[in-house]
């Protein structure tokens, strides 16, 4: 595993994979750039994280084979949402995450990612967690997910709450 300093170009690569969702799936589906790469001067994993507003379950059934045809496949321990994934050379470079129209404002993937924009302070608390739970998963003393948790929980809860919105947990995986 390992983070890599923010690349500008990351941006393009959302809107051109952002493209691709739309015309292999629904043109009419919002699809916007999360993660740590849509965040500028955060380190952050070589993966595009995406989030896309499906209309509903069916939505996301009658566009997924035009996806699979393209490379990409259902992948992840996510619980609450369809999630593919796309590989290049065996290396996962794009993650997909779908959302039901209905719970787009909640998401929390969106409501953190625009909190980072607003709140540099939070990005750097944030940088300085994945780099401590790279080094915790290297010596094999846990995961880098689970050792960035307790940060992700900790601003997302602020996040929430300054828009009116019950803390929920960020653990989501199987």
């Amino acid at each position: 595993m390992v983070l890599v300093p923010h690349d500008p170009s990351w941006a393009a690569v959302f809107e051109n994979i952002a493209v691709e969702l739309r015309e292999c799936g629904n043109p009419h589906w919002l699809v916007e750039h999360i993660g740590s790469t849509a965040i500028p001067g955060m380190d952050a994993k070589p993966i595009i994280d995406l989030a896309v507003r499906i209309a509903d379950e069916d939505d996301f059934g009658r566009h997924r084979a035009g996806l699979e045809a393209v490379g990409w496949r259902l992948g992840s321990g996510v619980r609450s949402h369809r999630v593919m994934i796309f590989e290049q050379d065996g290396v996962r470079t794009r993650i997909a995450h779908f959302f039901g129209a209905d719970e787009w404002a909640d998401v929390n993937q969106r409501i953190l990612r625009d909190w980072l924009l607003q709140h540099p302070d939070d990005v750097e608390l944030y940088a300085r967690a994945k780099h401590a739970a790279v080094g915790t998963a290297l010596r094999g003393e846990g995961s880098y997910n689970d050792g960035k948790t307790a940060v992700i929980q900790n601003i997302l809860d602020r996040a929430r709450a300054a828009r009116g919105l019950p803390a929920v947990s960020v653990h989501d995986k199987h």
